[in-house]
């Protein structure tokens, strides 16, 4: 989907500017804000993509202006209110008034290290052979979907090269929407800054993503 959170080659946001020893957090709000989300996704009742397409659908006037853990929250507010957790009145007053889905597991603290250890690898096994390798010329295909995707706007219509074949992966556009992870293979490729930014683009710019086969035909 198009939304305020894929920014790329977008004007008016100002330079980014890293901050010198910055902080893990910068207040105690967002320790609670990390432990309530992994504690919840723990739930088993979303995945990953639908928690970032949760986050993606936030309007972007609230997006733009609200910290990173804030759209963390406010994006588990939605998925808990959707899988029947907790109401939005329950979430606003913060009392529970009815008993809410029950979790399929529960994130204990002694858990927590071995499930962060863990992580939630993504490659799965293809059905098909890769279509394309190392040196071929592809071109993006060019979509607005107001579902979610993991191809960025500035890369959509644009020819580039195949650099390397990364292995098949969970299919985020489906996977999000409870439609299985139906795995496809994934390549990085390599866009000449021209192709991306036009006559202005700085000489010998290039610019790489990692793209799910589906988003590519031969160039």
């Amino acid at each position: 989907m198009n939304g305020p959170h894929d920014l790329g080659g977008q004007h008016g946001f100002g330079a980014v500017a890293p901050e010198k020893n910055e902080p893990i957090f910068h207040a105690e709000w967002e320790k609670r804000a990390l432990g309530l989300t992994l504690s919840c996704g723990a739930f088993g009742a979303w995945n990953i993509d639908e928690s970032r397409h949760a986050r993606e659908n936030i309007p972007p006037a609230t997006y733009l202006s609200a910290s990173y853990y804030e759209i963390w929250i406010r994006a588990l507010e939605t998925l808990l209110e959707r899988h029947g957790f907790a109401t939005a009145e329950e979430i606003d007053s913060g009392v529970m008034t009815e008993p809410g889905a029950p979790p399929k597991r529960v994130l204990k603290a002694d858990m927590v290290a071995g499930v962060l250890a863990k992580g939630g690898p993504c490659d799965r096994p293809a059905s098909t052979a890769a279509i394309f390798g190392p040196g071929d010329r592809v071109r993006t295909h060019n979509f607005n979907p107001e579902t979610h995707t993991r191809l960025p706007r500035y890369a959509r219509g644009r020819v580039g090269t195949i650099e390397a074949v990364r292995g098949s992966f969970v299919f985020p556009d489906d996977n999000a929407h409870g439609w299985g992870e139906n795995p496809q293979w994934v390549y990085t490729v390599v866009f000449d800054g021209r192709e991306v930014w036009g006559e202005g683009a700085e000489p010998g710019l290039t610019v790489s993503i990692d793209a799910w086969e589906s988003y590519l035909e031969r160039a």
